[in-house]
């Protein structure tokens, strides 16, 4: 199964509202068996519903992707950035780690330092509970569905309590003039918290994050200390992010 395809797939009836097997399987160049079999994973993951001879959209223009679709996208991307970050962090440092599927492969790449670490989603949580060097301290707060990301004033608290060497902090768009955006209001907030408490704050973000813009702003390009991102991030853009005087790391 193409994970490349599934995500075409999502973002096509997306942003038309739905499309027949016959177009998704011209568009894909996949056989409509193929693409009857992808409706059914999408569905399941509740991007979309079925009808007979093709899908409408269950996400709306602007909503994020759920957390399992988006955990198969650029995987071995997302793992250099995380394998990047985690050289960026020096032994012995306090870090927090933002909720989302690369800040998951930062939790990852990182769970047999010595360090402290404070996970802002329950994804996270689990990947760092044990960990035989690490100090993990647990926030507050209210897991959102699938997600998993802690969020509301018990998170927001638990951010403000303590102050970090560096912040990873993910984001569902990035570009120097607008800014780190999220999807979701609650989410904002807490990532504002988080690089309110960090001397340091590394913003991770696959290619299709810059030059996005989503709904909820968080913090201006300024604010940042570093981007990571991978090779296929527009040259346009983070020369932008570089002139905005952000360190700009493409892996």
């Amino acid at each position: 199964m193409s994970t490349d395809r599934l995500r075409q797939i999502s973002d096509v009836v997306r942003d038309s509202g739905q499309r027949s097997v016959a177009e998704l399987a011209e568009l894909t160049g996949a056989s409509e068996m193929t693409i009857r079999r992808d409706l059914e994973v999408l569905a399941n993951q509740g991007v979309l519903e079925r009808y007979r001879g093709g899908a409408r959209s269950l996400l709306l223009r602007g909503e994020e992707p759920p957390f399992a679709l988006r955990a198969q996208d650029g995987v071995e991307a997302k793992r250099r950035i995380a394998a990047e970050v985690a050289a960026l962090i020096a032994d012995g440092e306090s870090v927090v780690i933002d909720s989302g599927t690369t800040c998951l492969e930062v939790a990852r790449a990182i769970q047999h330092r010595r360090l402290t670490v404070m996970p802002l989603s329950l994804h996270a949580a689990n990947e760092l509970t044990g960990a035989p060097r690490l100090t993990l301290l647990l926030p507050g707060g209210q897991p959102r569905p699938g997600e998993l990301a802690l969020t509301g004033p018990l998170a927001e608290a638990s951010l403000a309590a303590l102050r970090f060497d560096t912040a990873v902090i993910g984001c569902c768009g990035l570009t120097a003039e607008t800014g780190l955006t999220a999807y979701d209001l609650a989410d904002a907030a807490v990532k504002r918290a988080a690089i309110a408490s960090a001397r340091r704050v590394i913003a991770v973000a696959d290619a299709a994050k810059l030059s996005r813009t989503a709904l909820a702003f968080v913090t201006p390009a300024s604010a940042l200390h570093a981007v990571v991102t991978d090779r296929a991030a527009p040259d346009d853009e983070t020369d932008a992010l570089a002139a905005a005087g952000v360190t700009v790391r493409k892996v």
